[in-house]
């Protein structure tokens, strides 16, 4: 059976990611649209673009959000593409995912890329480009070693599980 999510400041599924209290946003542009959440339980905030663009076949563009947001400590923040926008109009972020780290406090720029070869594609201010998804981290000490410990895969990369 499916744990139901509780309400509030309670974690939902067992304490996984749970950040207590609001996520701390800023408008820096009165025109700005603060992200939100299509459903109640969606895991990505939806996030706007500030300005109009338009995005020539393979243009690449920073677009502006208006926001700052305030990370907490312990969390990371994925920018992440919107499947409608690439499946209808091949729109993909050029970093993705994007990362935001808990110290950043400048605007939320979405780097948006046109892969589609033959039709520009109007961005409008108000209209979601990305989603934001805040994940905890683990921040290990890092410790040089002369080897690294055996493991089945080694160092088969790129096309070693076939």
């Amino acid at each position: 059976m499916a744990a139901s999510r509780p309400t509030g400041d309670a974690c939902w599924p067992d304490n996984v990611a749970c950040v207590t209290g609001p996520l701390r946003v800023q408008r820096l542009n009165p025109h700005a649209v603060l992200p939100t959440r299509a459903y109640e339980h969606d895991a990505g905030l939806d996030l706007y673009a500030l300005e109009d663009r338009v995005l020539k076949p393979g243009q690449r563009a920073s677009v502006r959000t208006g926001i700052a947001i305030e990370i907490p400590s312990g969390y990371a923040g994925l920018v992440l593409p919107r499947s409608g926008l690439a499946d209808r109009h091949g729109i993909a972020l050029v970093n993705a995912p994007g990362l935001i780290d808990a110290g950043y406090r400048g605007e939320v720029r979405i780097l948006l890329l046109n892969t589609d070869a033959r039709e520009a594609f109007r961005v409008s201010g108000g209209e979601r480009i990305a989603q934001l998804v805040l994940v905890k981290i683990e921040a290990p000490a890092l410790v040089e070693v002369d080897e690294l410990s055996p493991s089945e895969r080694g160092q088969g990369g790129f096309g070693s599980s076939g």
